[in-house]
């Protein structure tokens, strides 16, 4: 019966395809690292999210996978990681928000700054539309639907890294321009 296996068992069948095997390790670990998850998110939605995609890449990764110590190990130090991946997304998102929100601090009562901020975003994403295809959908991707440059590289069918260079290429290419915008539009609501 697959329920008495231990976990060194249960992750050989599992890196040669094995379902039930998968399930088992599913039913023996997954509310434990949910409780896990939550701790450290402290939400109920992030918690079972972080668990499900866990799962999933471990389903996905089997074959791939060296369970250096054990499943559990292995389980718990992915929770640790997506956790802190997550936060370092968070943390930048943050930082995006926090200069966007700056800009329009003053003033977002007038019609002139309404007009304002919808120019410099329609100018904005005429300047991502400048940029080559794939650089403006792996900076969308990253910066507007704050994906991971995992999960972009998949869609885009390149690697982490490439999505990595994309992005900051973006990056560095958008700076300068948006604070010249920025800077413009300052100026017009002096």
């Amino acid at each position: 019966m697959i329920s008495t296996l231990t976990d060194i068992e249960l992750t050989d069948l599992l890196k040669s395809g094995d379902q039930l095997a998968f399930t088992e390790i599913y039913h023996r670990y997954s509310s434990l690292l949910y409780v896990y998850a939550y701790k450290l998110l402290g939400d109920t939605d992030a918690a079972k999210d972080l668990t499900q995609e866990l799962f999933i890449n471990l389903w996905d990764k089997r074959t791939t996978i060296d369970f250096n110590k054990s499943v559990s190990s292995y389980l718990y130090t992915a929770v640790r990681y997506k956790f802190l991946k997550l936060v370092s997304h968070q943390k930048v998102r943050t930082v995006y928000a926090e200069q966007f929100l700056n800009l329009f601090e003053e003033g977002t009562n007038s019609t002139d700054a309404y007009i304002s901020e919808k120019d410099l975003i329609m100018q904005v994403e005429k300047l991502i539309e400048d940029l080559p295809p794939k650089m403006a959908q792996a900076f969308r991707l990253s910066r507007l639907k704050h994906k991971s440059n995992q999960d972009i590289a998949e869609e885009l069918e390149v690697s982490e890294k490439t999505v990595k260079n994309l992005v900051s290429q973006a990056n560095k290419h958008l700076k300068p321009k948006i604070d010249k915008l920025k800077l413009l539009l300052f100026l017009l609501n002096l």
